[in-house]
């Protein structure tokens, strides 16, 4: 056979073609997956065929049902039975309002009527609207009830019953059924046939369908409850039909309410409610969910209007239905009867915490009459008990929440948030005080389990980094902002202008933490409460471990001193509460005009108190060293050996966060935390000259406990537990650091003393710090080398000559990457030409470089053309280049261009003049000359100037505060602090939020914020007008100039590179390093040409003149050849091209030499090759005049 045919079978009935037995069984495979898809395709579609079928036959029955509905409300005339209320009434109307309301979630206003009927005729029913009173006497008076609102009760009825009074009731005067009730209850009678709730303590079929249905009308008043939208004025009966539904169910849940029910069946009527009562509280019956949409849709009353909201209102009557049925499960648990079952509250409770106290603005959404009912100890109670037992999945609930609200981003506040802040609310009252009967213990566990919550929540979105770089890059623009990044995002409340972080504020004051003192020392449930983990006055340390992010005021500082007294060294005795709780509790009470009298006492024993333990932590003893004297009330430092690393080297800090116990952790992180707010407004008078909190002496002590912490703790693996309190650490650190670097107060020899003996390689540092870097944005931070992170956060420890190794390194280290990446092949390749005007040098180099971007690390040939017009002679060979980045920047850093001004301090800095934005291109510009400056720093060419620190702050990504203002603007400062510390009538001075600028002749008025024209300066916010001032000055005025300066920077410098440095420093990086050069070093490094040597008469003779110079004399002869008065930070061996001394032959004649004369030409020099042309002088003295003549020339190379 055929081996091709071999595995070929013959189909029966087939042509000559035959097919493979794989083929056959492949098409039988697909015939039979055809038959099944088409046997589901079948079913399916019977499947919908049937839904539809059932839907259009419900719907059309419903439909039916409708009409005939209708028809037996309308004409209905006799009187109406529970039990046809019950078959006849409800039974159709739930099932056809289910199928074509509920089910569409939509109401008609078909439907609306319906449900109105329906609803009035079960109210009737319930309330037995229908009654027989025999008067006195045997006569008979048929009341007849108009309506709640009509009923009339004198309150003098009960007393006149009670007095045994006969009581007369006037033909216009009506009481409602309650009234009646109590006076007659002997003659009052009802037909308990009619009351649809006799139905609940009927036979067992008549409970169950009870039951049923009245579970039914909650899920449907609920409904209709998430439909009313109040911003819809013109639909007025869906509010109408909202208040009888809600009325209905008040009732419904309410056996007091219930007419016909005696004391023989008062048993049963509670098993029924508690049962609906338990419905209402759990998941299934929507209500919480619906009066969560309510209250979002409620607008903020305005201070005027919540207490004048008129209590007719129909909205005003369903707010006050929801919150009733909010809190009615609540009230339910001291119930006697448990049968079905106690009502679990915890039910309740979970859907209240998870729906009602995560709505934003809860408290200022609702009138003020029904927030006392949120605060009752009911309510709050089984709140903190749910919260801390099913936290875990309450919180997972509340993410999911937050993931389902389309509009909820990164920058909004998450459910917790509003959580946490609705508490805070609730707990605290209007007057600076707990609400009574509040169970502390819980209340500060459940703070501390949301704001930890928070916390986790603001760090997995990136808050916390994301609002650092923003505050270190993209400044904002006023004071108020500056609170936003700190604090969070600010959420407004409607026209009341309240901020998210305004709920917080109670934390924030000092009687809170003072009243949660005194009771952690008296309350007993703060020390026998088993569910909680941590007692007495540890709650307190938790609370403020939590909520630093939150602290607004700063007057939490002087409680160190008055209140808690904590050993801080471990071994000083075990953690006990009472050293936290001060021994006199009356101070939280005492009046605030005692409070201001002897607020300096109180700050100044509270900062004694606080280096004391400081001492202890330290390791220092007190009786070896007394840094404070109190003789005369005025502290006194005593000299140290601060040269010592030693002496600053905290040896107990030195496993960082993990060597300390948790208490003092928490301690640590209060302090670290609140002491950073109080530096962000410490001016320097107070600082410096005052010496509050801390004197100077204190002041170096906490700073080197600070350095210690954070470096050997960035060295440490820290866990996530210890990383709130190494965060508030090392920003209160780097507030210190540039505090010291503006206005030094600490040995240099305290930044460095944590790493003398552990620091790295340059080259290994430089590189780690680059892995680093590059690995910022990765979730794993345990791959990130520790060490890296000590050069990133902390850069200081390490001399500032070795941080200028590592930027150098770095730089080499880009320049090899990009030649490998192709961007350089070689000598001259991918070069820049240029051809610049030497007139218009600024002009030419923005309109051909301005657009490079990061193509400026390249080369530059530059080609000069003359005032006349004619090329310039010459190759450029790296000295051009450098010549025209000297001459752009001494022409575009000129004041008289208008781009920079100087400053009004001694050293005249440079900062950005603030008419420049009205100038051509004059943002553009200042972006070209970050280019140049960041050209300048990657070739390593000195240019001498200097920038004022607040610009190099922004340039470096930090904000500029008050103390920064006296580099600035000295004058300013000085009229700033006068009207700080100001003691009379501040109005005196006839000030206002506003600013005056003048420009071009023009003078602008700038408000310091929205209506500051019209806003004076007073006592009160004067300090606020005092920020708002410097603010502008340091930080908005000189913003957008900045930003652009920036942009063209890190073009070519990255600015992890830049940020290895403080403000002094950058300086010195671009200008060079001390006002002096090294002689030696000088002449090591100088390179000789044209015929000199080293061993040449003239130039051993120009040695002898250069050491002979006076300091400034030397700086003026490196600035004549190189065009920069100061040396290269790292020697003159890094100074490029190198310096050299070029030889001029001009010998003088035979007779000129023998009559004692000496060559008169003058040296000159060719500052674009760093190079002197020094002729052959043959006398000392003669070397020394024409060389100083030349260098106070101001002329260079045409002196040749």
């Amino acid at each position: 056979m055929d081996p091709s045919r071999k595995h070929q079978v013959s189909l029966r009935g087939a042509s000559a073609k035959e097919i493979s037995r794989e083929a056959l069984l492949e098409k039988v495979s697909q015939e039979r997956e055809l038959r099944n898809y088409a046997r589901r395709a079948t079913a399916a579609a019977i499947f919908i065929q049937s839904v539809w079928r059932c839907y259009y036959m419900k719907k059309k029955v419903a439909i039916q049902l409708l009409d005939e509905w209708e028809t037996l409300v309308n004409s209905h005339a006799s009187v109406l039975t529970a039990t046809w209320i019950s078959s006849s009434l409800l039974r159709p109307f739930l099932f056809f309002i289910t199928c074509l309301s509920t089910q569409h979630q939509k109401i008609s206003p078909r439907h609306t009527e319906c449900m109105q009927s329906c609803f009035k005729i079960l109210l009737e029913s319930i309330n037995c609207n229908g009654c027989a009173l025999k008067g006195w006497k045997g006569h008979e008076r048929l009341f007849m009830r108009r309506g709640w609102r009509s009923g009339f009760f004198f309150p003098n009825v009960k007393q006149a019953v009670d007095n045994g009074e006969r009581i007369r009731f006037w033909e216009d005067i009506w009481m409602d059924d309650a009234a009646i009730c109590w006076l007659f209850p002997r003659l009052y009678s009802v037909d308990s046939r009619k009351n649809f709730c006799s139905l609940a303590v009927g036979t067992l079929e008549e409970r169950i369908t009870w039951t049923y249905q009245a579970k039914k009308l909650i899920s449907l008043c609920s409904f209709i409850l998430s439909e009313c939208d109040k911003s819809h004025s013109g639909n007025q009966c869906i509010v109408i039909l909202t208040s009888i539904a809600l009325r209905l169910v008040v009732v419904l849940t309410d056996v007091k309410g219930w007419k016909s029910i005696s004391n023989d069946t008062l048993q049963e009527a509670d098993m029924a409610v508690k049962d609906l009562v338990w419905f209402m509280g759990s998941c299934h019956s929507g209500l919480y969910i619906s009066i969560r949409r309510y209250f979002d849709k409620l607008s903020v009353p305005s201070s005027s209007q919540i207490n004048n909201i008129i209590q007719k209102d129909d909205r005003f009557l369903i707010t006050a239905s929801a919150v009733t049925l909010a809190v009615r499960p609540f009230h339910l648990i001291d119930y006697s009867v448990v049968s079905p079952g106690p009502v679990d509250v915890h039910f309740a409770a979970e859907q209240y915490c998870l729906f009602l106290l995560t709505i934003p603005w809860l408290l200022q959404r609702l009138p003020a009459v029904f927030i006392p009912a949120l605060k009752h100890k009911s309510i709050m109670s089984p709140c903190f008990q749910v919260l801390l037992i099913l936290r875990d999945n309450i919180f997972k609930e509340m993410q999911e929440m937050g993931q389902l609200q389309k509009h909820l981003s990164s920058e909004e506040i998450p459910p917790v948030g509003w959580a946490l802040a609705n508490i805070m609310c609730l707990a605290t009252g209007s007057e600076n005080d707990f609400v009574n009967s509040v169970d502390y213990a819980s209340y500060v566990q459940v703070v501390i389990t949301l704001a930890e919550n928070l916390l986790t929540w603001f760090d997995s979105v990136g808050w916390i980094k994301n609002e650092i770089q923003d505050l270190q890059g993209n400044i904002e623009t006023s004071a108020a902002s500056i609170g936003a990044v700190l604090h969070g995002s600010e959420t407004f409340c409607g026209s009341s202008k309240m901020t998210f972080m305004d709920l917080f504020r109670p934390v924030c004051q000092r009687w809170h933490l003072v009243k949660l003192l005194e009771i952690a020392k008296t309350d007993a449930s703060f020390h026998g409460t088993e569910t909680l983990p941590m007692k007495g006055s540890k709650y307190i340390l938790g609370l403020c471990l939590f909520l630093t992010c939150y602290l607004l005021h700063l007057d939490i500082l002087w409680i160190y001193g008055d209140n808690l007294k904590i050993p801080f060294f471990p071994g000083n005795g075990h953690f006990t509460e009472d050293n936290y709780v001060s021994t006199s509790r009356s101070s939280g009470n005492k009046k605030d005009g005692v409070l201001e009298r002897k607020q300096k006492q109180i700050n100044k024993d509270a900062s004694n108190k606080f280096v004391n333990a400081l001492h202890k932590l330290t390791g220092k003893s007190q009786t070896g060293v007394n840094y404070t004297d109190n003789v005369d009330g005025r502290p006194k430092t005593v000299q140290v050996d601060e040269e010592s690393s030693d002496v600053w080297d905290v040896k107990p800090l030195k496993h960082g966060p993990p060597g300390i116990s948790k208490d003092m952790s928490c301690l640590l992180h209060l302090f670290c935390a609140t002491y950073s707010h109080l530096l962000l407004v410490l001016d320097d008078i107070e600082f410096y000259e005052k010496q509050v909190p801390f004197t100077l002496e204190q002041q170096r002590r906490i700073a080197s406990m600070l350095n210690t912490l954070v470096y050997n703790g960035l060295n440490q693996s820290i866990g996530h537990q210890n990383r709130p309190l190494m965060d508030s650490a090392i920003r209160c650190l780097h507030l210190m650091y540039e505090r010291d670097c503006r206005h030094r107060f600490c040995p240099p020899v305290l930044w460095l003393s944590p790493a003398k003996e552990s620091r790295l390689p340059i080259a290994v540092a430089a590189r780690t710090h680059e892995i680093l870097s590059a690995n910022t944005r990765s979730d794993d931070v345990s791959t990130v080398s520790s060490m890296g992170s000590v050069i990133t956060t902390t850069p200081h420890v390490f001399p500032f000559e070795e941080r200028v190794e590592m930027f150098r390194e770095f730089i080499n280290m880009d320049k090899v990457s990009r030649k490998m990446a192709g961007e350089v092949t070689g000598p001259g390749s991918r070069s820049i030409e240029i051809v610049v005007r030497r007139g218009h040098i600024v002009e030419d180099g923005f309109r051909q470089l301005n657009s490079l971007g990061s193509r400026l690390k390249s080369s530059i040939h530059v080609s000069f053309v003359s005032e006349c017009g004619l090329p310039e002679a010459g190759l450029d060979y790296g000295g051009l280049s450098k010549e025209f980045l000297t001459d752009i920047s001494k022409s575009a850093f000129a004041p008289e261009y208008g781009l920079f001004s100087q400053t009004s301090t001694s050293d005249r800095l440079l900062v950005p003049n603030a008419a420049a934005r009205y100038l051509e291109n004059g943002i553009r510009m200042f972006e070209f000359l970050g280019r140049v400056v960041g050209k300048a720093l990657y070739e390593g060419i000195l240019l001498d100037y200097s920038f004022s620190h607040v610009f190099v702050q922004k340039l470096l990504g930090r904000y500029s505060f008050l103390d920064e203002l006296s580099t600035l603007d000295p004058e300013l400062y000085r009229n700033l602090m006068y009207v700080k510390h100001y003691e009379g009538d501040i109005k005196e001075l006839c000030l206002d939020f506003t600013v005056t600028e003048e420009s071009f002749g023009k003078h602008h008025v700038i408000p310091l914020k929205p209506g500051g024209k019209d806003t004076s300066v007073t006592n009160e916010n004067k300090m606020q007008y005092v920020h708002a001032m410097a603010d502008y000055k340091l930080n908005r005025q000189i913003l957008p100039f900045s930003n652009a300066f920036y942009r063209g920077l890190t073009d070519l410098i990255q600015p992890s590179w830049l940020k290895l440095f403080n403000a002094s420093e950058f300086n010195q990086l671009l200008s060079g390093g001390k006002h002096d050069i090294d002689v030696d070093d000088l002449r090591n490094n100088t390179r000789y040409t044209g015929g000199y040597s080293e061993g040449s008469r003239t130039v051993k003779l120009f040695w002898e003149v250069i050491e002979g110079f006076e300091p400034k004399e030397r700086c003026m002869l490196l600035k004549f050849v190189t065009s920069c008065s100061r040396a290269p930070l790292l020697g003159f061996k890094h100074l490029q091209p190198s310096f050299t001394i070029h030889k001029v032959a001009c010998d003088s004649s035979l007779w000129a030499a023998i009559g004692g004369q000496d060559v008169e030409r003058l040296p000159s020099a060719s500052t674009c090759y760093n190079t002197l042309k020094l002729p052959t002088y043959k006398r000392s003295s003669t070397l020394r005049t024409k060389l100083l003549y030349a260098i106070n020339s101001n002329a260079g190379f045409e002196l040749s």
